[in-house]
Formats: structure tokens, sequence, C-alpha cells
């Protein structure tokens, strides 16, 4: 096998690593793929809900001017 030159860090994604939280990634990572997949459609559920709410929210507040109370 050829000999590669040493991988030099890129300054941008270094800076980015900092924000990670490996531990996170590390608990996470003991989960099985089943468990992971039914964590992420516990989140799109509460993501889907909350975009309804939203939208609910903001039809509701059509029929009102811009700073006027709705009651």
């Amino acid at each position: 096998m050829a000999d590669l030159p040493p991988i030099t860090p890129d300054p941008v994604i270094e800076a980015y690593k900092r924000d990670i939280d490996m531990t996170l990634l590390r608990e996470n990572l003991k989960l099985t793929v089943s468990e992971r997949f039914a964590k992420h459609m516990q989140f799109q559920r509460l993501a889907d809900e909350l975009r309804r709410a939203g939208a609910k929210h903001r039809l509701g507040r059509a029929g009102t001017k811009h700073g006027e109370s709705e009651t």
C-alpha cells in the first residue's frame, strides 16, 4: 500500500466540531437501529403537531390587524 500524505485538518470543520455534543452521539449509537428509528418517528410526529398548531394559530390571527389583540 502506498504511503499517503498526512491529512491536514480543515479549520472550518474543526471549528464546527467544538459544538458537537459527543455524549449525545454516543448515547444514540448505543440504541438499536429500530430504537433510533422509533425515536426519529416520535420526533417527526412532534414536529408535525407543532407545524399544524402554528398554521392554525396563524389562520386564527389572520382576521386581526398587526398589533391588535385577539380578545
